[in-house]
């Protein structure tokens, strides 16, 4: 490969050119943002013409064709075609009608200059196609190229502002459905065994969002706001489901064209239900692909319902953020998140009201943003990127969750309506096209008078969160001046300029007072001569952002207004500052939110508080004070799912129960709802339900080891059966078995099924395992860079979490920082990921005894 890419430079280096040469780009593994830059400067109108024959047999490969055709405003060097396969993968190489052999450097195929000319260029090619992209399973397979994924399976240019149609044709065994990106045109039988699909030519789209899925699907097809729909589904007992997810995508269609003032931007309309998918969603126009088992509930919660209204309204705010208008480059992807995220809230205040809204915006984003904002590994929501193989890291919960939370305040800072016509400026203006933030910011800054672009400094480009405390000084029983101050948790000094809101609580009444916190230190003129409060709660309707006080004279009312957005924020900043340091101590917070559980009824609180309980009990609760406390802890939780009466909240405490219990008696109360398959007090489970009380069962027993074989055996449907078949090991009472499964993860064949390998990592790694389990650390860290080259984005962040997240030891912090001391020069973007993995960790190391 050397001796032919030579031979290339010296093509070019004898071939007359009108253009002043510019600065050769080097070739270099990934696409590199000078790649990416000079190909954006030359190349232009693209077409890929893709044909791939998909054979019954998963072992056998995929033979594939493509015609690629394009535009060059230059020929000054050799064109760099994305391609990540080994050159003997390339059967045919025409290039303007010129057959010529494949030169292959560090996944580059390389063209070189003597066979291109200005003008419109053709490059056709037959190779078999690279399938780690291609999600192959037995009866089916799904396309997934994000962020640069496409790459791995056909030549391209693997970057998002190179926006192309494509023309794509399936030949697929007969039995088999198909979905794409365009109208199926046309069907024809090529074989008694296999039909080849036509699919219509796409808008405009980055090769991110190009996809096809294929296989032994159920499909049906309703009107969506007057666009016929297809929706593909692997699902034995789909119920009501379907009719349910049609009627939540008429919702969000609806709530998306009156809000932007844009119809619906793509020529058809079609989704897909994945089993065991990596992700919630994924976005590919015409063939949005879903998680299975988020759409597909059985007896479900209420929380489990409102996550799949803001799932499919998230993706489908998709089509109008990241699909008609794209990010530039992948350092903006939080972009079309963040839109995606603010929308599917806007559509879900629709639809519950600005109470419950914001009660549930609370919960969605503030835990999540809050458990990396806090770490050493805290990332800006902007983040630079060279370099797009590193694009997956550039996903987590800052983009998702304090993203929303800041498109929030700026919402509030210039006006709903202003905000609104700026953002429909901005589609309209960019549509079909790309944008960067700065060309956002722009366009907003015309209907406001604020800075935008001081407030962007800290907000966008700055990691972290502000430490919010107070001064109140009374006389005679009556405030005489209450001050609110900030600072950064940690590094230089900043302000977050924000709107929150403070409640004065007293026995009888609450009066909230409305804080424009634009300075360091902040006078309530509001709060001057108010009656001194019992305490102040605040944050109190869930606008700001930050590390705000918990007062403890609040611990004896708690609970008194359960059911309300006072209550989240009241659990959500006593847990912060538990782990701050301040106020609370891990074990006195767990006991109080246990007493909690009987007297808070609203069911997505419930869920917040059941969540901080699992966290201070594994996480921040030594392992002799778990054994004292556990069996009044399960009589508390038990008692608390008889009190409460509505079905939904007994159902969260038996989850709650069935996480932590650990005595004889509760776990034979556990197997015995298990066996019988019949739980107490009128509670529906859903197979779901009983596959996760059985993997519980097996890691909490050591003599329950058919428990696994005779739920597997009770299931119909067989890529349920396959996910427990591969988690049986990790759940073994054999430390060999579990060895032994570790031991597969470390070839990329053994990790193919990311969220099964999650899910196995975490029992692997429990509290109650964790003495055979501290043998898995180091090589769980120094498999990382690989886990990031070969897995999909969420891979990284999905396995240290698995791995390290229940840890508290002090060895195993050891080996944490050991591995970082012992590589300073590691990827600075995954050690913020092991950083904030290991948070929790580090923090017990301080707030244990």
């Amino acid at each position: 490969m050397k001796i032919f890419y030579k031979s290339l430079i010296c093509l070019l280096a004898a071939a007359p050119s009108a253009f002043a040469q510019p600065k050769p780009v080097p070739v270099t593994t990934g696409v590199s943002l000078e790649l990416a830059t000079y190909r954006y400067a030359v190349i232009g109108d693209i077409t890929y013409t893709l044909h791939f024959h998909i054979p019954n047999e998963k072992a056998t490969t995929i033979p594939a064709k493509e015609q690629l055709e394009f535009t060059l405003k230059e020929t000054t060097q050799p064109l760099q075609l994305d391609f990540k396969q080994p050159v003997g993968n390339i059967t045919k190489l025409v290039v303007n009608s010129v057959a010529t052999q494949a030169v292959m450097s560090n996944e580059h195929l390389l063209i070189p200059t003597t066979l291109l000319k200005s003008g419109k260029n053709t490059i056709e090619l037959e190779f078999t196609a690279g399938e780690g992209s291609l999600n192959r399973n037995a009866e089916f397979l799904y396309a997934l190229f994000v962020p640069d994924r496409a790459r791995f399976v056909f030549p391209c240019f693997d970057q998002p502002d190179l926006k192309a149609v494509f023309q794509l044709s399936l030949e697929v065994p007969s039995d088999w459905k198909v979905l794409a990106n365009g109208w199926m045109k046309d069907s024809l039988p090529t074989s008694s065994s296999y039909t080849s699909y036509r699919f219509a030519p796409t808008e405009k789209l980055p090769t991110y969002l190009f996809s096809f899925t294929t296989g032994k699907y159920s499909m049906e097809q309703q009107d969506v706001n007057g666009k016929p729909a297809t929706f593909l589904y692997r699902e034995k007992d789909p119920g009501t489901n379907i009719d349910s997810i049609f009627r939540l995508h008429r919702e969000a269609v609806k709530f998306l064209e009156q809000w932007t003032g844009i119809p619906y931007p793509f020529q058809k309309m079609g989704f897909a239900a994945i089993p065991d998918f990596q992700f919630g969603g994924m976005e590919h126009p015409g063939e949005v692909q879903y998680k299975a088992s988020a759409l597909f509930l059985q007896n479900p919660t209420k929380d489990q319902l409102l996550a799949r209204t803001n799932l499919i309204s998230h993706e489908t705010a998709h089509m109008w953020f990241g699909d008609l208008v794209t990010m530039k480059w992948f350092n903006d992807v939080w972009m079309k998140e963040v839109f995606a995220n603010f929308m599917a809230d806007k559509v879900a205040e629709d639809i519950l009201g600005s109470q419950q809204f914001n009660m549930r915006f609370l919960q969605d984003h503030y835990p999540r943003a809050y458990n990396v904002d806090r770490t050493a590994g805290a990332n800006p929501i902007r983040q630079q990127l060279e370099n797009l193989q590193d694009a997956g890291t550039m996903y987590g919960d800052i983009i998702y969750h304090k993203a929303p939370v800041m498109m929030r305040q700026i919402e509030l800072l210039m006006g709903k309506d202003n905000f609104r016509k700026g953002v429909q400026e901005y589609l309209h203006t960019y549509a079909y096209g790309n944008a960067s933030w700065n060309d956002m910011i722009t366009i907003l800054a015309k209907y406001t008078k604020a800075d935008l672009h001081k407030w962007n400094s800290v907000w966008v480009n700055q990691p972290g969160r502000p430490v919010f405390d107070y001064q109140m000084t009374t006389a005679n029983g009556k405030i005489k001046q209450l001050t609110i101050t900030q600072h950064p948790e940690s590094g230089e000094k900043r302000l977050w300029p924000q709107v929150f809101d403070i409640a004065l609580v007293y026995p009888g009444s609450v009066k909230e007072l409305r804080v424009n916190m634009n300075d360091y230190s902040t006078a309530i003129k509001a709060a001057t001569g108010k009656e001194q409060p019992d305490y102040i709660l605040f944050n109190s309707s869930g606008l700001g952002y930050g590390l705000f006080p918990s007062d403890t004279a609040a611990t004896k009312s708690f609970f008194r207004h359960t059911g309300s957005v006072w209550s989240s924020s009241a659990y959500l900043n006593a847990y912060e500052n538990t782990l701050a340091g301040r106020t609370y101590k891990p074990a006195e917070l767990l006991r109080i939110f246990v007493t909690g559980l009987s007297q808070e009824k609203e069911e997505t609180n419930l869920k917040l508080l059941t969540n901080y309980i699992s966290t201070l009990y594994w996480e921040f609760t030594t392992p002799e004070e778990r054994s004292r406390y556990a069996p009044e802890m399960e009589n508390q939780i038990w008692t608390a799912m008889q009190q409460q009466t509505l079905t939904n909240n007994k159902k969260l405490l038996l989850k709650a129960y069935q996480d932590v219990y650990t005595t004889r008696e509760a776990g034979k109360r556990i197997y015995d709802i298990w066996e019988q398959q019949k739980a107490p007090m009128d509670i529906k489970l859903s197979e779901e339900d009983y596959i996760s009380m059985a993997l519980t069962i097996a890691l909490k027993s050591d003599t329950a080891t058919n428990v696994l074989a005779a739920q597997r055996d009770r299931l119909k449907d067989n890529d349920k059966k396959d996910r427990l078949n591969f988690l049986m090991p990790a759940l073994s009472a054999k430390e060999s078995d579990r060895d032994q499964f570790f031991a597969a993860l470390h070839d990329k064949k053994g990790r193919a099924k990311e969220s099964w390998v999650v899910t196995g990592l975490f029992y692997l790694n429990h509290p109650l395992r964790q003495a055979t389990a501290m043998k898995y650390l180091p090589e769980s860290l120094q498999w990382l860079e690989d886990i990031q080259r070969t897995g999909d984005i969420f891979f990284p962040a999905n396995w240290l979490n698995a791995v390290f997240g229940y840890y508290q030891s002090p060895a195993a912090w050891k080996v944490v920082s050991g591995f970082l001391d012992a590589h300073p020069d590691y990827n600075p973007k995954l050690k913020n990921k092991i950083l904030q993995a290991t948070d929790n960790l580090h923090r017990a190391q301080r707030l244990l005894p």
